[in-house]
């Protein structure tokens, strides 16, 4: 856990970017969680204009299977860019009777990260808890 705090205090101490240290605290957090893939920046990757467009591109360039999207993003999101790269856009709900997802929206991840530990937080976020989403339907948020 150590490691985490002092990923994000040393980036805190030699850069005045909120990018830097919203990209090294993500780092710390994931490699805690076991997590060995790789960074890239979104701005080197071409992409069309328009929300949706862009993010199926970013999808698309990364190899993704499928993309996540949360309850708010479900409001404005068209299915049909991610469609047309195969990649599925799978709703995320979280569940409402889970003690590490409870406090999800006022906390942070290193507060869940503290209070359950990595293991028990790679394995939260490794449960199945998405289902297709087909484009053209209705789209119902809870």
């Amino acid at each position: 856990m150590s490691d985490v705090l002092d990923a994000v205090l040393d980036t805190l101490d030699t850069s005045d970017r909120l990018a830097d240290v919203a990209t090294a605290s993500t780092i710390a957090l994931l490699t805690v969680l076991g997590w060995s893939g790789t960074v890239l920046d979104s701005s080197e990757i071409p992409t069309r204009p328009g929300r949706s467009e862009r993010l199926a591109d970013l999808a698309a360039a990364t190899g993704s299977t499928h993309y996540l999207c949360g309850t708010g993003g479900l409001r404005y999101l068209d299915a049909d860019p991610f469609d047309a790269h195969g990649i599925p856009v799978l709703p995320f709900h979280t569940p409402v009777d889970d003690l590490l997802w409870l406090w999800a929206r006022r906390a942070s991840s290193l507060w869940a990260l503290s209070a359950v530990g990595p293991g028990e937080l790679a394995s939260q976020f490794a449960a199945p808890r998405i289902a297709p989403l087909q484009s053209g339907n209705e789209r119902s948020v809870s």
